[in-house]
């Protein structure tokens, strides 16, 4: 899949909950650009650029949204960024989630997780059901986003302010028993996404996963950024690949956990 590097001019650059930004820049990059995918970042005085996942886009108005969590910086630098600044990208990259045919999807997501799959949903015609977790209810981001294009959303919380006492796991067991589901497609921590994988794949259920990996340049070059990928009953197809590149969305029956 081709990409491009562009200088986009930023729209807005707001802050939804404590730490989390919404941002939107302008760029015809958006054109080409599928749900699930992400972009590369370059920020001011960092050598690296700063993926940052697609959460949403226009593509008759050239608008691409991303939503992100300041953790380092990086995108501490980047939630000072203003209205009217410009932004090097370099995207979109990596393979997205694909919905197609599925009757009944499911999306579990976690924390930061949760944007990617805000425009995956958005492409079910509002025949899918969200599951969110958070640490607490003031990290509870994109919460009337995804009830405007869900059929049900379900929450949970570490500290229970807000849905489910506990996690996502909880709420997706009892989902999986209340009606039918033919695909799930998940984005947050990894022992979350094992074991939603374990709880699908199981099942029967088809299931793709969106993996976070700390990445270097973004596509495929430095190879910094592997997981193992294969069969696990057969050795001889086990290898590492790329996530920026293979990924960052796997079909979770390749995902050597």
């Amino acid at each position: 899949m081709g990409y491009t590097k562009y200088l986009s001019p930023v729209l807005s650059n707001v802050e939804i909950a404590p730490g989390f930004f919404d941002i939107r820049l302008e760029t015809p990059q958006v054109e080409q650009t599928g749900a699930g995918q992400f972009y590369q970042i370059l920020c001011d005085g960092k050598p690296l650029r700063r993926p940052i996942s697609v959460c949403g886009f226009d593509k008759e108005k050239n608008i691409l949204r991303m939503v992100y969590q300041v953790r380092g910086e990086g995108t501490a630098w980047l939630s000072g960024v203003k209205p009217g600044q410009v932004l090097d990208l370099l995207g979109p990259l990596g393979h997205g989630f694909s919905v197609k045919g599925a009757q009944n999807p499911v999306f579990v997501g976690g924390g930061i997780g949760t944007p990617p799959l805000l425009g995956t949903a958005a492409l079910c015609g509002g025949q899918a059901d969200a599951i969110l977790g958070y640490r607490t209810a003031d990290a509870a981001i994109l919460l009337e986003d995804f009830e405007k294009i869900c059929r049900k959303v379900y929450t949970a919380t570490d500290d229970g302010s807000l849905g489910h006492h506990g996690l996502v796991t909880d709420l997706l067991s009892r989902r999986l028993e209340e009606g039918p589901c033919d695909l799930v497609c998940a984005c947050g921590p990894t022992p979350m996404l094992k074991a939603v994988a374990d709880m699908t794949v199981g099942r029967g259920i088809k299931c793709q996963v969106s993996l976070e990996q700390r990445m270097g340049c973004g596509i495929g070059a430095c190879v910094c950024c592997v997981c193992k990928v294969g069969d696990p009953k057969d050795p001889d197809t086990i290898r590492h690949a790329q996530v920026c590149r293979y990924g960052p969305v796997i079909n979770a029956k390749e995902v050597i956990w």
